[in-house]
C-alpha cells in the first residue's frame, strides 16, 4: 500500500505538486540515508550524501516517467550521488577519524555487536564501489536483481557476478567460513540490514 501511495505522490511531485514531493521525500528518506551509510563509511559523508541525493531527487523528479517503481528511481538517484559523494571525499585530504563508524547503540548490545559492526563496516569500505553498491542495494534494502539492474543501469548478469563477488570478498574478509551458498545462488546476505539508519 505504501508503494502505491509513493507512486502516486511521485506522479503528483512529477507534475508539480511541491507538497506532494515534501510527502514524498519525508517518506523516502529513511531508507535514502540507509544506503548512503552503509556505502560510505562515515555518519558525516553518508548525511552529505543524502541531502545531496534529496536535493537530486527534488530537482529530477519532473523526469519520472513511472517506467519504473518510484523506489528503484530513487535509489538509482541516491546511489549515484553517494558515489560522487565517495569521489568528492577521496580528492579532499582528511585525517582518519577513529571514532566515525561508531554509531549510537544501546549498552545492553555489547561490545561484541560493536566489534562485528565495526568490522562490517571497514570490510564493506575496503570493497570496490561497484561491489559496495551491489550489495548494500540486495542485503541491505531488499531490491531484487532486476531492480538493482535498472537502478545501475547495468545488465543483471553483472548484477549477479558484483554481489557474488562481494560476498565472497567480506566472507573471506571477516574469516567466516561457510560463506554461505555457493556461487550463482546469491540468496543469502551477509549484511544484515539496520533496524533504524
Amino acid at each position: 500500500m505504501a508503494d502505491l501511495h509513493e507512486q502516486h505522490l511521485a506522479r503528483q511531485a512529477a507534475g508539480g505538486d511541491r507538497d506532494a514531493l515534501d510527502q514524498l521525500l519525508r517518506a523516502c528518506y529513511a531508507q535514502v540515508y540507509a544506503l548512503c551509510r552503509r556505502m560510505s563509511d562515515s555518519d558525516a559523508d553518508a548525511a552529505d550524501a543524502a541531502q545531496e541525493a534529496l536535493i537530486a531527487i527534488a530537482r529530477g523528479i519532473h523526469s519520472f516517467n513511472g517506467s519504473s517503481a518510484i523506489r528503484t528511481w530513487i535509489y538509482r538517484v541516491t546511489s549515484n550521488a553517494c558515489l560522487d559523494e565517495i569521489r568528492r571525499r577521496r580528492r579532499r585530504p582528511t585525517p582518519a577519524d577513529p571514532h566515525a563508524l561508531i554509531e549510537p547503540m544501546d549498552l545492553v548490545d555489547g561490545m561484541a555487536q560493536l566489534d562485528d559492526r565495526l568490522e562490517l563496516d571497514a570490510a564493506l569500505a575496503r570493497l570496490s564501489d561497484d561491489h559496495r553498491t551491489a550489495i548494500v542495494l540486495r542485503d541491505v534494502l531488499g531490491l531484487e536483481y532486476d531492480e538493482i539492474a535498472t537502478t545501475l543501469g547495468v545488465p543483471i548478469g553483472t548484477v549477479r557476478s558484483r554481489i557474488n563477488r562481494a560476498r565472497q570478498r567480506l566472507a573471506d574478509d571477516l574469516g567466516l567460513h561457510d560463506p554461505g551458498p555457493p556461487a550463482g545462488n546469491s540468496s543469502a546476505p551477509l549484511i544484515v540490514p539496520p533496524t533504524k539508519p
